[in-house]
């Protein structure tokens, strides 16, 4: 699948970090960086940009749910390379004091991506707003679109369409329940009510369908699409980074840096951490829930594996 239009973000860290309370080390973010510059990805998602207080700490949530510019930088200078992807950071609505963000052309920042539900677009798109004035590009990420009710969906839509400061309009796939005929339904849904936007798509693989619904958004006219080293996530994960660059099939990505990657950081990092299919995520995505419940499970090493005992409980007031 060739388009010169597609562009990929690897959000290795930002929503691999949701594992691990973001304790990466520098060493495995800046192999993580330099892979994306010698891939030629054309954006790298660093992070959350949250607000620190007494009780969010730098050291009990990892310096990458913050996004220091100190830190960043560290990540930026630390390979010299003739190509540089841009640069992005995410907000959630609710946990940010934007007057810690400086203008664009102060920062190492080029991307502001601004996740919020349905109920929440309104405070996503003020986000937007102020951060497009300090001169970014600009994404909203409306969250757990499958388990909203759809006129609220629609109304959010609309809302974003009148806002010029919005740049980029994700469809995202929070719990991994779409198919990909819901792929298609739902974009048409964003295209009819949201039509003078640019759209991206976030996959998470709880039935194993993120690589092929990442796919079909590529087929429904999708331009950014999201992925991550080795399928790193929450819970399930996301679409795979090397498996997506190696179906684009455009001449100016290179696979290799991100096996490489794989094979000298990842592969040592599942030893630690896990993510990936199996059945207690099918479960959830079959079951369009949040994983916090399948999540909760693979973490109780009695119950890890009881994946009919797990259908049971999901089930059992339906």
């Amino acid at each position: 699948m060739y388009r010169e239009e597609l562009k990929v973000l690897d959000c290795t860290i930002r929503d691999g970090g949701l594992i691990n309370n973001y304790q990466f080390t520098d060493d495995l973010v800046k192999a993580v960086y330099r892979a994306a510059c010698d891939s030629g990805v054309d954006i790298i998602e660093l992070g959350k940009k949250l607000a620190v207080s007494d009780e969010f700490t730098r050291e009990k949530y990892g310096k990458w749910n913050f996004c220091d510019d100190d830190d960043l930088k560290m990540v930026i200078d630390s390979h010299e390379s003739d190509y540089r992807p841009l640069v992005a950071v995410m907000f959630d609505v609710g946990r940010v004091d934007v007057s810690t963000l400086q203008p664009a052309d102060q920062s190492p920042i080029d991307m502001v991506r601004t996740a919020c539900y349905v109920a929440d677009t309104d405070k996503g798109i003020d986000l937007a707003k102020r951060s497009k004035d300090l001169g970014y590009q600009t994404t909203i990420n409306i969250m757990a679109p499958s388990a909203a009710i759809r006129t609220d969906l629609i109304e959010a839509l609309e809302e974003v369409s009148k806002a010029d400061e919005v740049d980029y309009l994700y469809l995202v796939d929070s719990f991994g329940a779409y198919y990909s005929e819901q792929v298609t339904d739902y974009l048409n849904l964003y295209k009819k009510y949201c039509p003078n936007k640019e759209l991206g798509f976030h996959a998470h693989n709880n039935q194993q369908l993120a690589f092929a619904n990442t796919q079909q958004a590529i087929i429904d006219g999708v331009n950014l699409l999201d992925a991550t080293v080795n399928g790193i996530g929450r819970g399930a994960g996301n679409c795979n980074l090397e498996l997506l660059l190696n179906f684009l099939k455009n001449p100016k990505f290179n696979v290799a840096p991100i096996y490489k990657t794989i094979q000298e950081h990842f592969v040592p990092l599942r030893k630690e951490i896990e993510w990936g299919f199996n059945d207690i995520y099918g479960i959830g995505g079959y079951l369009n829930q949040h994983p916090r419940a399948a999540m909760k499970c693979r973490a109780d090493k009695e119950k890890m594996d009881k994946c009919y005992d797990f259908l049971l409980e999901c089930t059992s007031d339906v």
